[in-house]
């Protein structure tokens, strides 16, 4: 049960003298990969903020000037979650933000396998033990409850001192949103082991339409043991302009840990640029124009991955369905046979051969502390929406983008691509929205 198991070992454990490990025995492991990019132009007057701002000689202060503390106050009141400014803290990025809070907290790492590639490594370059916990059947972003209890158990038993737990609200890597009642399940087990909550909420603002998706903040549930963590380079900013921000808990508790944040990044030159800051105020204020770009990409990307979705079922694997973000994670373990004839064995086999096959990239569940045996692997919508500016302009305002001609190309190459993998029949007959048909249901058949 202790990292010193190899068999409880992430990939993202480093050799001694901090040179790459192995995965599995062979090949360097990598900390990527980053958030799944927009595949999107930048919003002008985005542009034109960060420009207006790049002659400003004054750094900004730790923690974000008060523009853009005021301006995440405004966001999180609009989602139900008041936030006082001394427990508003901002970062050049959710990265150098969630190890601050890790170090801040102390104690053992408890994460949902798989997780977001980025969470493991601030605790490893900390020296804190990361404890991996299954997640339900139905959704990824947090951990099965009775599984997280057993493993708190274990770890204690061991000598351990799990004191965090990092959850997703809207996932990355596995684009589920938990359902309200496993979500609870899920803190509670948490508050009643006396630990504290990460809500990485991120995706939040990119559910899909049409799912009948409902989401709820741990904050909402549990306010007083909850910091959330919002990456904006999710639903908001390019990934060249990376921020995020922290709303800490509404108790002294929450005060204290904000304090404790706020040195740590004023310590290691966590401070953001201040065409960043710029650029951050100005989507938190959520204008208009912010709107309605945010609207439209995320009925973009919901329409690829539901066709993605599609291909991926006819094809013979399996994928929960996409509620969330921008990619899907695909399980094509039905698919063992033939792939292990073309000599993909594990994750990174998998990934080496899709990303040269597909020509977007593919990275193995491993990245995201998956069991690395597994032939599990997320896609990323962005890749699809065009290989111009001016075809992911046509996406972005298309009525049908499914229709266009080279979203059409490039969501059919990927499906004979994984086709010819699954030796698809041409009688194998339509798949519905939802994988309904001759392939099943997906991820929970």
């Amino acid at each position: 049960m202790r990292p010193s198991d190899p068999t409880a070992r992430d990939p993202h454990t480093r050799a001694p003298g901090g040179a790459p490990g192995p995965v599995e025995g062979r090949g360097p492991v990598r900390y990527g990969p980053p958030l799944p990019e927009p595949g999107l132009p930048v919003l002008p007057e985005l542009t034109a903020i960060v420009a207006g701002a790049a002659a400003r000689p004054d750094p900004e202060p730790p923690g974000g000037p008060p523009a853009l503390v005021e301006a995440a106050r405004g966001f999180w009141q609009r989602r139900g979650l008041a936030a006082d400014r001394g427990r508003v803290t901002a970062a050049p990025g959710a990265a150098p933000l969630l190890l601050a809070i890790t170090a801040a907290l102390g104690g053992d790492v408890l994460l949902p396998r798989p997780c977001p590639a980025w969470w493991v490594p601030q605790a490893r370059l900390l020296g804190r033990d990361v404890f991996p916990v299954p997640t339900p059947a139905e959704c990824g972003g947090v951990p099965d409850p009775y599984a997280f209890l057993e493993t708190i158990r274990r770890v204690r038993a061991e000598g351990g001192d799990p004191r965090l737990l990092v959850l997703s609200v809207a996932d990355d890597p596995t684009a589920t949103v938990p359902p309200p009642e496993v979500l609870h399940e899920a803190v509670e087990a948490a508050a009643a082991e006396g630990l504290h909550v990460v809500s990485d909420e991120t995706w939040r603002d990119t559910v899909h339409p049409d799912t009948d998706t409902v989401l709820f903040s741990p904050a909402e549930m549990f306010p007083a043991l909850v910091t959330v963590l919002t990456d904006l380079t999710g639903a908001f900013l390019p990934p060249s302009l990376p921020a995020a921000c922290a709303r800490f808990a509404p108790t002294a508790e929450g005060s204290a840990l904000a304090a404790r944040v706020l040195d740590i990044l004023t310590a290691t030159g966590g401070v953001l640029p201040a065409p960043v800051a710029a650029a951050a105020t100005y989507v938190l204020n959520e204008g208009e124009e912010v709107t309605a770009r945010r609207t439209a990409a995320v009925a973009l990307h919901g329409a690829v991955a539901g066709a993605l979705h599609r291909r991926v079922l006819a094809a013979g694997g399996l994928a929960r369905p996409p509620r969330c973000g921008r990619h899907l994670y695909v399980d094509l373990d039905p698919l063992r046979p033939r792939l292990d004839a073309l000599g993909v064995r594990d994750a990174q086999d998998l990934e080496d051969f899709l990303t040269a096959r597909l020509g977007m990239p593919a990275p193995g569940g491993h990245r995201f502390g998956d069991d690395p045996a597994a032939l599990r692997c997320r896609l990323a919508t962005g890749p699809l929406l065009g290989s111009t500016p001016r075809e992911r302009s046509a996406s972005l305002t298309s009525p049908e983008p499914l229709e266009l001609p080279h979203v059409a190309r490039l969501l059919s190459m990927v499906g004979s691509a994984l086709g010819e993998i699954g030796e698809l029949r041409a009688d194998a007959g339509p798949v519905g929205p939802e994988g309904n048909g001759p392939t099943g249901e997906g991820w929970e058949s």
